[in-house]
């Protein structure tokens, strides 16, 4: 749908916007080095700050907490050989518990072995080889190559998936980790910190603010740019994991991976917009320049979509990053059942549990109508249905 004018420099692509995530955004938007405006995405709700869906393009300096706790969150799917047919009739029970011993779940839990795996360790030498040439400062996090191929909680998934076609896809959701945490904390206080000291009047303390040109400000950028690339090793770390596990399940050798695509979105970048170089920062939106591929997921449960960007100007070239929040853990807890999560994942081998009820699909957006939301910012490449879902708690 075109978007409509929500307030100075602020454009709206969300049919459903709750009055919190609009006045987080009004805040945002009020910033005085935004540029040109900022873009809400379909499935825009309440954040840290910033809301979630938020597309901010800054001159001259980055919101660290903007860009969020988890750097470089996204998604990576891989397109295999095989087909419902081939898979049919095995016993999904065994892929999962095969999926949840090789890839940690949930927080704080990390691999035993980095050396487990042939194909960590050029992973792992190339993060140590850019950490040594940005100085990037580890001290924080002493087991962060542990925690390089570890899934995570919340909202992170691993999951198997048909498409319209009936092709089998490998799909999965996380980030940076602890590391990339530590990082973002570090520097949201620098900026706070920095910002108080100057006396600037901010309308959020997480609306706190590195200038460009200042040494905090180069720091910050080097330390992001190392977030942002352990979190795409570490979506590839198990991804290959996954493709390995689900070849073992097939009995093959060779998982026949035909396509892969790993996008980030929670990140920022340098970028061109409205004939200026900014600092784009995507807090729950994805690249959607023309002709990249992204992909946006459902909730466990619904439908999941490989999209093409549109490379949509007044969206600042971006798209949704998934269904959005409806409830927040704690209401979607009062509402919803473990009986009301099995009903909704009938067909679907996945991790029961009260621990799983807050990821309900009926506490997130309808993800039918984010897509038909965004429909001048992509083309829907692929339509993704689960059969298999594997959540960290």
């Amino acid at each position: 749908m075109p978007p409509k004018k929500a307030g100075s420099k602020l454009l709206n692509w969300a049919s459903h916007l709750d009055d919190n995530a609009l006045a987080q955004a009004r805040e945002t938007a009020s910033m005085p080095f935004v540029h040109p405006h900022l873009a809400l995405m379909p499935d825009a709700h309440s954040g840290m700050g910033s809301a979630v869906g938020t597309v901010i393009p800054t001159l001259g300096a980055v919101i660290p907490a903007a860009v969020g706790v988890d750097i470089g969150c996204g998604m990576i799917g891989v397109r295999t050989g095989f087909t419902k047919s081939d898979v049919g009739g095995r016993d999904l029970s065994v892929l999962r518990l095969a999926i949840e011993a090789s890839i940690p779940l949930s927080m704080g839990n990390y691999n035993a072995d980095v050396h487990a795996w042939d194909f960590t360790a050029p992973k792992l030498a190339e993060l140590e080889g850019m950490a040594a040439a940005n100085s990037v400062d580890l001290s924080h996090s002493p087991k962060w190559r542990e925690q390089l191929g570890s899934l995570g909680s919340g909202n992170h998934f691993i999951e198997m998936c048909l498409d319209e076609t009936d092709q089998v896809w490998l799909f999965l959701h996380s980030g940076s980790r602890g590391v990339g945490n530590k990082i973002a904390q570090k520097h949201i206080k620098i900026a706070q910190r920095l910002c108080a000291q100057w006396w600037i009047d901010l309308p959020n303390k997480d609306l706190a603010y590195l200038p460009e040109g200042t040494p905090e400000f180069s720091r910050y950028i080097k330390d992001l740019r190392w977030a942002q690339r352990f979190a795409y090793l570490n979506r590839a770390e198990m991804m290959d994991r996954f493709g390995a596990v689900f070849a073992r399940w097939m009995g093959t050798e060779n998982h026949l991976e035909l396509e892969r695509v790993n996008c980030h979105h929670n990140y920022t970048v340098k970028e061109t917009h409205a004939k200026k170089d900014v600092w784009l920062t995507r807090k729950g939106a994805v690249d959607a320049h023309e002709g990249v591929k992204a992909i946006i997921p459902g909730s466990m449960g619904t439908r999941s979509y490989v999209v093409i960007g549109k490379g949509s100007a007044s969206g600042l070239c971006s798209a949704p990053h998934g269904a959005g929040r409806r409830f927040s853990r704690t209401e979607a807890r009062k509402r919803f059942t473990l009986e009301d999560l099995r009903n909704r994942m009938v067909g679907i081998e996945f991790r029961d549990g009260e621990e799983f009820v807050d990821e309900i699909p009926d506490s997130y957006k309808d993800i039918d109508v984010v897509m038909a939301d965004a429909s001048d910012l992509v083309t829907i490449e692929h339509e993704l249905r689960q059969i298999l879902n594997v959540k960290g708690t």
